[in-house]
């Protein structure tokens, strides 16, 4: 079994099916903007795109496992657009979101890859458009507990790399894609919901 179908394997053992608090808060952020359609880069099995889908927004998903999309497409129907690839080969399509929500992937690229996945994002909102990516911080238990490979980055887990942020991180990455605002939330670790609008002025 490849590494990205056993993850997925272990992922919906870990997760079930229940969405994550950032999913929840996405939700009803994208609400009270009045969001229509949302792009989710790192789909999965869907567990968090279905708050999206049954409050009726229209989604489009981003995932790498196959294994992820086939469970995915019998949960959403025919309807709902997943496409099979990495987000390193951003964009899939050529239309315009007026919301992204990324869940718990940025953290998983190393640096040239995370500043080429936002830029991409970025290009696939709609003017006026939010993207909510969450990522793991430095409060997290697990900060310097795998092998460092770079600066804040760390192999673990079997095999996972994975970088930690902070606020200066966060605003080095994302100062010149319409940074919002950066809140804390609880999931699995501690995390940051980062949150971004694109305006005329970016």
């Amino acid at each position: 079994m490849e590494f990205w179908e056993q993850s997925f394997v272990e992922k919906k053992e870990m997760w079930g099916f229940e969405p994550a608090q950032s999913a929840i808060f996405a939700m009803d952020f994208f609400g009270d903007k009045n969001v229509k359609e949302v792009l989710i880069p790192g789909f999965g099995y869907g567990r968090n795109g279905r708050v999206f889908f049954e409050k009726g927004l229209k989604i489009t998903g981003i995932e790498i496992s196959k294994t992820a999309i086939e469970f995915a497409r019998k949960s959403f129907g025919p309807d709902t657009v997943i496409y099979h690839g990495s987000v390193a080969d951003m964009p899939f399509d050529h239309n315009y979101y007026g919301g992204i929500f990324c869940h718990a992937l940025i953290h998983l690229l190393d640096a040239d890859e995370r500043t080429t996945f936002i830029r991409h994002c970025f290009d696939q909102l709609s003017e006026g458009g939010y993207m909510i990516f969450t990522a793991v911080s430095k409060q997290a238990s697990i900060y310097r507990k795998g092998e460092e490979i770079g600066s804040d980055r760390f192999a673990m887990f079997g095999g996972v790399n994975m970088f930690f942020y902070d606020f200066d991180s966060i605003h080095k990455e994302f100062d010149h894609y319409g940074l919002l605002e950066i809140r804390e939330i609880e999931e699995n670790f501690p995390f940051y919901l980062i949150i971004c609008q694109k305006r005329n002025d970016n």
